[in-house]
């Protein structure tokens, strides 16, 4: 008895997972981060009914949702993702060019509120132009991450060869679920090493 009961309610979990995945797709669509999402479902009369849907567990609802979906919303899907590749850029103008304006300014030892002199000259502190200089190194880094996710999101790298075997229209469904996923994993990366390089 506990078996043949227990097969309605999987039935039920995997209806009720593929509902939210669209909730939670459509969600992202809106430009909505995973964050913000958590945030609404929690609202009794959010979008998902209060049932709370956690930041991890979006992410991979909207993986699933996906790869189940080949149909115009994957074009709205990879043009957010473009646009958010777009702000993250110029996010990291912004960063540069705080970075630079620290490079230009001179900067002096200070020990306990008083000046550190050597020569009659204030000595140069060296520390804020060492940590311009790794700021501008990561910045670089992340844009170099931007152009190979916006490379994979266009499909503008170089085709993996496949088996013969395989039909085009199967190779071509793989490579969109794989470019969305892969796309998606390295624009949450460079978002969260963007967010806690402006803690520094």
């Amino acid at each position: 008895m506990a078996t043949a009961g227990g097969a309605p309610y999987r039935k039920k979990n995997t209806a009720e997972r593929a509902e939210l995945a669209a909730i939670v797709f459509d969600l992202r669509l809106a430009n909505n981060s995973f964050r913000t999402i958590d945030t609404l479902s929690q609202a009794p009369d959010g979008p998902t009914g209060g049932r709370r849907v956690s930041a991890t567990t979006a992410k991979e609802l909207v993986r699933e949702e996906a790869a189940r979906r080949v149909d115009p919303k994957v074009d709205e899907w990879r043009a957010m993702e473009l646009g958010r590749l777009d702000a993250a850029l110029v996010r990291l103008d912004g960063l540069e060019e705080a970075a630079r304006r620290v490079l230009e300014r001179e900067h002096i030892t200070v020990n306990n509120g008083r000046i550190i002199v050597l020569d009659d000259s204030p000595l140069p502190d060296d520390g804020p132009v060492l940590a311009a200089i790794d700021r501008l190194i990561k910045v670089e880094d992340a844009r170099q991450r931007n152009s190979e996710s916006r490379r994979k999101l266009l499909g503008l790298d170089a085709p993996a060869k496949y088996d013969a075997q395989v039909t085009e229209v199967t190779q071509q469904d793989l490579e969109l679920q794989e470019m969305i996923r892969d796309a998606k994993a390295a624009v949450q990366l460079e978002e969260q090493q963007i967010i806690d390089g402006g803690k520094g």
